[in-house]
């Protein structure tokens, strides 16, 4: 997993290099405070949060929090399969300033980054029929500084990030259209 050299694609070795020679402590820090946050109990708990303030009653808002959280869960299971099957080795371990396990494509923290930042939004959209500016962009941001946290920590490539935010973007779209063709596109 480690000693294999991965064919990369352009800019990867020059970002992986960058962020190597770029870290003051007080930025990996920031870094790693970042990354922490997409993964584990903090993306299932903002998307159950988001799904009970969905929805006017207690059975709709239970039933779209299932949903988020479906969503999530069943995105990160199918990622796990894809990165099994593709079996990219992460950049080298010396360069790490985090842990990291498992393949490098496609980068779990950017996939579930940006699939908790996407089904946020959606929630947002769905509970005011419109998203302030504002939030979207700064969930927007916090879902990609999750994925980019993985390339300056050196843990992942830029385009397994890039995988990640393609993969996430896909997964969303294809639960947008099984969730309205479903008849749950008008919660209220």
């Amino acid at each position: 997993m480690l000693g294999a050299t991965p064919r990369l694609l352009p800019g990867d070795a020059m970002l992986h290099h960058w962020s190597v020679t770029h870290r003051p402590a007080v930025v990996v820090a920031f870094a790693r405070a970042i990354t922490a946050t997409g993964t584990g109990f903090i993306p299932f708990a903002a998307v159950l949060l988001a799904g009970l303030s969905v929805g006017g009653t207690i059975r709709r808002r239970v039933t779209t929090a299932a949903v988020l959280a479906l969503c999530l869960g069943s995105g990160q299971v199918l990622r796990y399969a894809v990165m099994t099957l593709v079996a990219r080795p992460r950049p080298p371990l010396a360069d790490w300033a985090t842990h990291a396990s498992g393949w490098s494509f496609p980068s779990g923290h950017a996939t579930t980054g940006a699939l908790t930042a996407g089904l946020l939004i959606a929630a947002l959209y769905v509970r005011c029929r419109r998203v302030p500016p504002v939030a979207a962009v700064l969930i927007g941001m916090w879902g990609a500084a999750v994925g980019l946290s993985r390339v300056y920590l050196g843990v992942h490539w830029f385009s397994d990030v890039i995988g990640g935010w393609l993969f996430a973007a896909a997964w969303l779209a294809l639960t947008v259209c099984v969730y309205v063709l479903a008849g749950r596109g008008t919660v209220r």
